[in-house]
């Protein structure tokens, strides 16, 4: 019975289970050290498995940023992140809503060159707008403040939710548009109450993709902040030991287990409607 379950696998089955540990093992290797006693991270004798996990499990790290040292640091960074991301999440999948509904239902000129540029401007590498937007928001007063994060994270976010949203709305039937209004709905009234219902795996899924984007950012969040605007992932470059020749190792990785967990909640929660999202937007009907 087990020959047969064997051979019944599929090859990229067999092929997606040590891509799975090769995933794993970083995420195992962080927790690991948010574990870790000084003296464990010195010596490897305090550890099992070779060097990996810790004989004696600490929270001290835990403790470190949220009572203790740098607490007052990481949570200032992590409310920042927490309203920054999910502003930038909202604002942008509203806009991208009614701009991928535009360019799916109206034809007017240009309307594949505003796809194809949505789609270059995405891929846009980050580090080449930080020097202008550094310059642009001193002069202007947005430095290290809330909207100056939010709005460079439109940018990175918006052009790819355009993309794949525009996708979602060509495949419903526009028929069902149609027959809506001619129940009597209004235009607003068709596309609030049957349009956006069947896209919502596709919103769904370009707001956990935009979220992502935002919630991982690192050049912006270093460099259009100093203080009090910083972000997490800004923040762990300011972590510092209790000497100068201490790295703040444990209190690092514990910061980074507790922004992975959203990210983590987010996609099991979602999980289905992130698959379906991705897929039914793939073929038009």
């Amino acid at each position: 019975m087990a020959s047969q379950d064997i051979k019944g696998t599929k090859p990229y089955t067999l092929l997606a289970i040590p891509i799975i540990i090769w995933t794993l093992v970083p995420l195992l290797w962080t927790l690991a050290l948010s574990g870790k006693s000084p003296a464990a991270l010195a010596s490897a004798n305090e550890n099992t498995l070779g060097n990996f996990w810790p004989k004696d499990w600490t929270w001290d790290n835990y403790a470190l940023i949220f009572t203790g040292g740098a607490s007052d640091l990481f949570l200032p960074a992590l409310r920042n992140s927490v309203v920054v991301c999910l502003s930038a999440t909202v604002i942008g999948v509203i806009l991208a809503m009614f701009c991928a509904y535009a360019i799916a239902r109206l034809n007017f000129p240009g309307k594949r060159v505003i796809l194809t540029t949505a789609l270059t401007v995405s891929f846009f590498p980050v580090i080449a707008m930080v020097t202008p937007l550094f310059d642009l928001w001193t002069k202007i007063g947005l430095f290290d403040t809330i909207p100056g994060l939010i709005i460079p994270y439109l940018a990175l976010t918006l052009p790819l939710s355009i993309w794949v949203l525009s996708a979602f709305f060509q495949a419903i039937p526009w028929e069902m548009e149609q027959a809506a209004q001619v129940d009597g709905a209004t235009t607003w009234q068709a596309f609030r109450k049957v349009i956006v219902p069947l896209a919502a795996p596709g919103v769904f899924t370009t707001a956990i993709i935009s979220f992502f984007i935002a919630w991982n950012d690192f050049v912006f969040a270093i460099s259009l902040t100093s203080d009090k605007a910083r972000t997490v992932p800004a923040a762990l470059a300011f972590f510092t030991g209790a000497s100068q020749f201490e790295q703040p190792t444990g209190g690092i990785m514990a910061a980074a287990v507790v922004v992975t967990i959203p990210v983590v909640i987010l996609v099991l929660i979602f999980q289905r409607r992130i698959v379906a999202g991705l897929t039914s937007g793939a073929v038009k009907g």
